[in-house]
């Protein structure tokens, strides 16, 4: 097959509605590659964004996957890594239409999380901020979104989490104070413990006293013995 009948067949598989057969392939044996195709990818979009997909319900979600697979053009040769390029088209504004939920570009980054966390190759520290313990802020409360709960409407007040992966190989979240999550941030960019502890107190207009000391000393045990943070030698 050459390099022109090779683009004609892909962009058949991506837009079948819209690109003509190649010469001498019949509808029928051309279908058994689009549907292959189109159910190998809406099967992992159906597994990888469970919530993300019922919310959406399944016309819709067809639609959505069609759209993905006719617009989007993925420069990666790793199939774990569709999730990722699927979350980017979303925030893009990709396969939008007129009565989606606000939230679903937010939910499908949530739920993309987990995945990533779980194939991520990077090793817990000796010490210091975990790579593999993510700050996370969304407007809407994307761990609370289904079926059943679809606000209109995100709340005054953002929702801050930490996503991480403990030393068990497990992919956990937990939901931070804006306090929890702004310590986190700089934890994670390196800065030393006191030196973030006094400069967060400085910004929150927190006075740095003895219970100041204490809540943020209580928060940072509590992080090592999830293996999120881990204290620096002395």
């Amino acid at each position: 097959m050459s390099q022109h009948d090779q683009a004609a067949f892909a962009a058949r598989i991506r837009n079948p509605l819209a690109e003509p057969l190649l010469p001498g392939v019949s509808g029928e044996r051309m279908a058994v590659y689009e549907e292959l195709f189109f159910n190998n990818l809406d099967g992992f979009i159906t597994s990888g964004f469970p919530v993300f997909c019922r919310i959406l319900g399944e016309p819709r979600r067809r639609r959505l996957v069609r759209a993905f697979l006719r617009e989007q053009r993925s420069a990666t040769p790793y199939f774990l890594q569709i999730g990722e390029a699927f979350v980017d088209w979303l925030q893009g504004g990709g396969g939008a239409e007129p009565g989606d939920p606000p939230f679903v570009a937010e939910l499908a980054h949530y739920e993309r999380v987990e995945l990533a966390l779980d194939i991520a190759t990077d090793a817990l520290p000796l010490q210091g901020w975990s790579p593999l313990a993510w700050p996370l802020v969304y407007a809407w409360p994307v761990q609370r979104l289904s079926a059943d709960y679809r606000p209109t409407e995100p709340p005054a007040e953002p929702t801050c989490l930490l996503a991480w992966r403990d030393r068990e190989e497990r992919v956990r979240f937990q939901q931070l104070s804006p306090f929890a999550y702004h310590l986190a941030l700089r934890l994670q960019a390196g800065q030393p413990h006191l030196e973030a502890q006094l400069d967060l107190a400085e910004v929150s207009g927190l006075a740095a006293d003895k219970h100041y000391f204490a809540h943020a000393r209580a928060l940072l045990d509590d992080w090592q013995r999830q293996d999120i943070c881990f204290p620096p030698a002395t």
